[in-house]
């Protein structure tokens, strides 16, 4: 049999560890995505799709245009989001389940998180994607340096002026938290 894998509330594990069963419908909406990647690379777009699902219905679906559309963070994942929270009118995917051909990458798994998705099941793994140069371990590498030893160097600067918004925002109280 073969072991599938499944990121499921941050942990990667093979399914048959988590004891998680990979369903018909699970299939169903992961090709989903991988014919939405595909169908993608015919139109000039990248080889990502994404599929979000809520209660078995498919709330939104997203591809990469980020050379289409000069937009960096247009990846599959992130546009399904964008479609998904639109739809919803909300910022949370509480209840969601997302499908994407590939393992998302820091920023997509980011988006995901911040988003509250239940669930993620991914087809392609990131090695996958590094073997046809789509390779993000150089921003995993980034994130743990010093910022001084970073590539794009993060420099902290006029902290105390910026604190005022954190400051304003704390003491809000009708803020919607996130």
């Amino acid at each position: 049999m073969e072991e599938k894998k499944v990121c499921h509330g941050g942990h990667e594990a093979a399914a048959s560890a988590k004891k998680a069963a990979i369903t018909a419908e699970d299939e169903r909406f992961m090709q989903m995505a991988i014919d939405l990647s595909v169908r993608n690379v015919a139109e000039d777009g990248g080889p990502f799709g994404a599929v979000i699902v809520r209660d078995g219905e498919v709330i939104a679906t997203g591809v990469n245009r980020v050379t289409a559309s000069c937009d960096p963070t247009a990846h599959a994942e992130v546009s399904a989001i964008r479609a998904a929270c639109a739809k919803l009118k909300n910022f949370k995917l509480e209840g969601c389940t997302v499908y994407t051909s590939c393992e998302p990458c820091p920023m997509c798994l980011s988006a995901l998180y911040w988003a509250g998705v239940d669930k993620i099941y991914y087809g392609n793994t990131k090695e996958d994607a590094k073997a046809i140069d789509f390779d993000d371990s150089f921003i995993y590498d980034e994130i743990a340096k010093e910022y001084g030893d970073r590539r794009i160097p993060c420099i902290n600067i006029m902290r105390e002026q910026a604190l005022k918004a954190f400051r304003d925002w704390d003491e809000k109280t009708d803020k919607i938290k996130y």
